[in-house]
């Protein structure tokens, strides 16, 4: 299971990092813009920052939705850097892209994805990625984590290459339940990759080691 961690917030883009743990990174425009980060050349300047500071792979997204926007923004963005991943959402023109994308040797990350179907697509037109929203189907009332499974089954069974990125993850559980459904990777916030951290039996057998050292030695 690769981590990578969904922000464009550098603080804890580095924190993750300095963890030892991440693999990438994915942002959108919303985690751009929640960052204060506005204007073309401030956009690209900052996913440049992001790939100094990590090793792995930077998903970044284009704007547009239509094939011939998506080609433009999309290879104005790899030519930022060899770790960025264009990210290119679930859309007629989006898989054209891709398939152009793929042609190239350009990778991509197919995003806003919710179904088998639209995940087959994605794997057909040799996208790296496919990013299934878990957090997004729960919200109505729908199993993410199946969906998860699903794709990775019929991934395996056809041999697609594409890794299944699971997205929208809101909490640690579902970090876990990615893992066990068979997800290649899991994008995260910060606090969900934290959360594996913590177990109240952990807390309380260094709070006894530590007391009975202090026993022993003084």
């Amino acid at each position: 299971m690769k981590f990578f961690i969904d922000t464009a917030n550098l603080d804890q883009i580095r924190e993750a990092q300095d963890l030892g743990v991440l693999d990438g990174v994915t942002t959108n425009p919303s985690l751009m813009a929640k960052e204060g980060i506005k204007g073309e050349d401030n956009i690209k300047n900052h996913y440049k920052t992001i790939c100094d500071i990590v090793d792995g792979d930077v998903s970044a997204e284009v704007i547009a939705t239509d094939f011939d926007g998506i080609v433009k923004e999309g290879e104005a963005l790899a030519a930022l850097h060899e770790q960025i991943v264009v990210k290119v959402p679930m859309i007629k023109d989006g898989i054209k892209a891709i398939k152009y994308f793929s042609d190239k040797g350009i990778r991509t990350n197919c995003t806003l994805v919710f179904s088998p179907g639209q995940a087959l697509l994605a794997a057909k037109a040799g996208a790296t990625y496919v990013s299934p929203f878990i957090g997004r189907l729960d919200d109505i009332s729908t199993d993410g984590v199946e969906l998860i499974r699903q794709i990775a089954d019929m991934y395996n069974y056809y041999g697609f290459e594409t890794e299944v990125l699971a997205a929208s993850i809101r909490h640690t559980m579902h970090i876990i339940q990615c893992v066990e459904a068979g997800a290649d990777v899991a994008t995260c916030p910060l606090n969900a990759i934290l959360g594996l951290l913590k177990h109240p039996l952990t807390d309380a057998g260094l709070e006894k080691f530590l007391a009975d050292y202090k026993k022993l030695n003084g």
